[in-house]
């Protein structure tokens, strides 16, 4: 068995330290006079994060688990089933075409920007045409994060690097009660990609790669692709055991995979076929299937033009807009061929050699 390397990790916070950092939730004026309360709290708080409290509300694992007696986290375990559901409707031929649009850009209107993005345009016009082909469309607008209360993607912890089998699906790093790492926005997320027959990512580019909303969401989907459903056949987070299974053999299950995609990015100034070219590739990783050229979409939209004025540029380009309508086409009729059986992905014939 390879080492375990330790070493990286910085020491428990001091009592001070937790006491200050805990007290930012609470810098309004207006809560000075509940001091006293905020105190009791913190100490609640602080009992927590000593004991390693990350999952308070526990139930027994249960037949189909590795380790039936296992405490298992019981939000995690209501997440899994609502998954569970989610892929048991999206396999009967009876249940209507669903495609999960999701708007890639942090901006909107409600937060600091103070104007709607030029993606959400978009999405609305691929919503607008999707709907017209009888699609049900589950429009996932990932600007929330920055306009809503509370509401987060907590980042990857990198468990699939120790070992595959530690980074479970769905994800069960989170929430960790312990850390007030909580309101991980990513257990509805989950429910909603297990949903959907396809996916439509609308999306700019940020500094030449994809924004960090959507970037926060591929990383978390990390657990999609090679996932471990159960978490107590490694203890929970035991990377001894984690090791172990993946020495003896792992299949790497793409719980995705058979859905059908489209990508459209937009830019203005570079970067825009780097941006679609690794969306592409990721999904093509976890065994969703394209729709098709017209699916396949990178345009500027006002070319090295102001920022200013870039809403009038796209009111203008009716080009990008037409296209961006029939990349939402593309995938409707890529659903229906997939759901109908005229549409397969192709798998190789034999045994990948570098299976991950």
């Amino acid at each position: 068995m390879t080492p375990i390397r330790k070493g990286q990790a910085p020491a428990p916070l001091q009592r001070a330290q937790f006491s200050e950092r805990f007290r930012q939730f609470f810098v309004d004026p207006a809560y000075r006079t509940e001091d006293a309360s905020i105190e009791r709290l913190e100490a609640i708080a602080w009992e927590a994060y000593q004991e390693g409290r990350k999952a308070p509300l526990t139930q027994k694992a249960g037949p189909g688990y590795a380790d039936p007696g296992y405490d298992l986290s019981s939000e995690w375990a209501a997440n899994k089933q609502r998954i569970e559901a989610a892929q048991t409707r999206w396999a009967k031929k009876s249940t209507p075409s669903r495609v999960l649009l999701v708007c890639g850009a942090a901006r909107n209107d409600g937060t600091c920007p103070g104007e709607m993005s030029k993606t959400f345009r978009l999405t609305q016009i691929a919503q607008q045409a999707l709907e017209q082909e009888q699609m049900e469309v589950d429009l996932l607008d990932l600007s929330l994060l920055t306009s809503s209360y509370a509401l987060h993607i907590h980042p990857c912890k990198g468990c699939v690097s120790t070992a595959m089998p530690l980074c479970h699906w769905p994800c069960s790093c989170y929430p960790n009660h312990a850390l007030n790492q909580t309101h991980d926005w990513m257990a509805e997320i989950y429910e909603r990609w297990a949903a959907a027959h396809a996916v439509l990512i609308v999306t700019p580019v940020y500094w030449y790669q994809s924004p960090s909303p959507l970037k926060l969401m591929m990383d978390r989907l990390v657990c999609a692709d090679g996932g471990n459903p159960d978490p107590t056949s490694t203890g929970g987070k035991k990377p001894e055991k984690a090791k172990a299974l993946e020495m003896a053999g792992w299949d790497y299950p793409q719980h995705l995979a058979g859905r059908a995609y489209g990508v459209v990015v937009h830019g203005d100034v570079a970067g825009i076929e780097g941006t679609r070219r690794s969306l592409c590739d990721w999904l093509d990783w976890m065994g969703l299937i394209d729709a098709g050229a017209p699916a396949r979409l990178d345009r500027f939209i006002g070319y090295y033009e102001p920022y200013f004025n870039s809403h009038d540029a796209l009111d203008k380009d009716t080009g990008v807009q037409e296209e961006t309508r029939q990349a939402a086409l593309a995938v409707a009729q890529a659903v229906v061929a997939l759901r109908a059986g005229r549409l397969q992905a192709v798998q190789p014939r034999t045994t990948r050699p570098r299976p991950k």
